[in-house]
């Protein structure tokens, strides 16, 4: 294969004549993490609440949720990101459309891809949280309730805090999911890590150079975002369980 590579091209002028193309890694790498960690935020809020329901003595409220699981986990995350994007829109009434059609396109596309990866992960959490409740000893609940503490606050101080324990380590991989599944935006037109690194090898020819870096940079994520659960699930062990010693 004859390809010349040349690492320099990063320090280049863009096509543009403003910028340099690392700046446009750059700005891919804080786009993709922007939107990795809001749609987190969103994943964890719905997905804890919806797995407390799944686990609540309401019959309709658990087949609602099970409804939510069962087409969001199913259904294909590109499809679903089209859905949101090209085809949500038209039910909204029109001052909400006009609103849409008026913004910022990559404002558009950001909430856009934070909603449908959000609500995406949302599904996965809620069957973790559920699993991490419903592994609790039964009497352990039964306990709370027989001191004297309501549902809501069992829930809050003794059942989710186990559970999470429980579940921190298959959240750590939903975790990291949703930052490499920030790169399906780029077939709405949001410019993250994998649609500039394109971009970049597109315009220069070396696209080996833009996608070992990106490849680089979603590794950097992965191991910063391992490094950081790992800690937090050593401070959270209780200490003669499973996993104590670790």
């Amino acid at each position: 294969m004859n390809y010349t590579w040349d690492w320099g091209i990063f320090a280049a002028t863009t096509i543009t004549g403003i910028d340099r193309y690392y700046q446009w890694v750059l700005m891919g790498l804080l786009i993709t993490v922007g939107i990795g960690l809001l749609a987190w935020v969103l994943a964890l809020l719905v997905g804890v609440l919806l797995g407390i329901a799944r686990t609540l003595p309401y019959r309709w409220l658990r087949v609602v949720v099970g409804a939510y699981v069962e087409v969001f986990r199913n259904i294909p995350l590109l499809v679903q990101l089209f859905f949101w994007y090209y085809i949500a829109p038209a039910f909204l009434p029109m001052t909400m459309q006009d609103a849409i059609n008026q913004a910022h396109p990559v404002l558009v596309q950001s909430i856009t891809a934070v909603l449908c990866l959000g609500l995406f992960t949302a599904a996965r959490v809620c069957e973790q949280v559920r699993a991490g409740i419903e592994a609790q000893p039964p009497g352990q609940f039964f306990a709370g309730l027989a001191l004297g503490l309501k549902r809501r606050q069992v829930y809050r101080y003794v059942t989710l805090p186990m559970a999470f324990r429980v579940i921190l380590p298959p959240l750590t991989s939903e975790f990291l999911n949703v930052f490499k599944n920030t790169a399906v935006a780029l077939t709405i037109g949001l410019m993250e890590l994998t649609a500039q690194a394109r971009q970049m090898g597109e315009f220069t020819g070396h696209i080996f150079e833009a996608f070992i870096v990106a490849t680089a940079l979603y590794f950097l994520i992965a191991q910063v975002t391992t490094r950081f659960m790992e800690r937090l699930e050593r401070r959270l062990v209780i200490p003669g369980e499973a996993g104590a010693a670790r």
